[in-house]
């Protein structure tokens, strides 16, 4: 292969092509035609620091057209559901918020963005490379109320008035007017991908974590501040099943409608009552018929029902929104 070759990508589904190999029999899924901007001798250099584009894709099967880099000072490209979380929360002008799992900072500057950058936004990760890509898009977006810490969100709660300067984890209780815990999961709801690789072990291990970032998030809420619970899985017992845990665990929690409400309602199976079932937010990619490809198949739909399977076809996500009615 040459650089301006046509080229065929595939993906493959198990890991088992070696390195420059000439034929792979193995699972494979066809992602489209593309034109090589590098010869084959380029990419299989062993350079470690070789980035950017291999291939330039020209029939993808996909009909989104590519957005990456486009405008990077006004858009900030984000799954809906994502953007859905940070309207749910409905952070305010003048407000103190907390993004306590906050990184790569979609959230984080939306929040922003929707308090007209009046207020202050706390954002939480800790991990620190991961916390300088939040100060990048919120210098990159230019917003000026956000201040991102490296600290680890289970451990950003103290009662010592002492301890630390004003303004820097860990927090006072009941310090913030909002809350948004999206929290580390599964991650069994993102799309698009390939092939699962996740043990049971794995899977099953969130769930405590989970539960003390809840605790911590519970008690730096102020009485009658909001607090809005996300993963982007699938899981009963990362999402309803904590619901569940939350409501019995936290009898000054009460659960909220959601506006805007665009995904279906919670799962059965957590011992939730229709009502409460009513209130949660999931958005679950697998009610979606599939689609041929050809866009002349999608002529004869109403807009109503494109818009419709739009808004379902993406990744897989649960919002829970929380009121705090008295201190705890």
């Amino acid at each position: 292969m040459k650089a301006g070759d046509v080229t065929s990508v595939y993906s493959d589904i198990k890991g088992k092509c070696k390195k420059g190999a000439k034929e792979f029999d193995g699972t494979k899924v066809f992602l489209g035609n593309g034109i090589s901007e590098l010869s084959r001798k380029e990419i299989f250099s062993g350079v470690p620091e070789l980035k950017g584009r291999g291939i330039r894709m020209t029939e993808p099967v996909y009909l989104s057209p590519s957005f990456d880099n486009v405008l990077p000072r006004y858009l900030f490209l984000q799954n809906l559901p994502s953007a859905v979380v940070t309207h749910v929360l409905d952070p305010q002008p003048g407000e103190k918020i907390l993004d306590l799992c906050a990184a790569p900072g979609g959230k984080t500057t939306h929040i922003a963005a929707l308090m007209r950058d009046q207020g202050e936004v706390i954002a939480l990760d800790k991990i620190s490379n991961k916390v300088e890509k939040i100060k990048q898009n919120a210098l990159l977006l230019g917003l000026n109320s956000i201040k991102a810490f490296c600290f680890d969100g289970t451990k950003a709660l103290k009662f010592d008035m002492v301890e630390k300067a004003e303004g820097n984890p860990p927090f006072l209780p009941e310090s913030f007017d909002r809350i948004l815990l999206d929290a580390p999961c599964s991650g069994m709801g993102q799309r698009p991908n390939m092939a699962c690789s996740w043990t049971l072990k794995e899977v099953t291990s969130y769930q405590p974590l989970q539960r003390k970032l809840f605790t911590v998030a519970v008690q730096l809420l102020k009485p009658g501040g909001v607090l809005v619970y996300s993963t982007c899985t699938i899981t009963l017992a990362e999402n309803e099943e904590q619901v569940a845990w939350a409501l019995r665990t936290f009898p000054c929690l009460q659960l909220q409608p959601q506006d805007p409400q665009i995904g279906g309602e919670g799962m059965m199976g957590a011992g939730l009552s229709f009502e409460q079932l009513k209130q949660l937010q999931r958005f679950d990619p697998s009610v979606v018929p599939s689609w041929d490809t050809d866009i002349d198949s999608l002529r004869d739909a109403r807009i109503e029902d494109m818009i419709g399977l739009a808004n379902k076809d993406c990744i897989g996500f649960f919002i829970a929104k929380f009121i705090k009615r008295k201190s705890t």
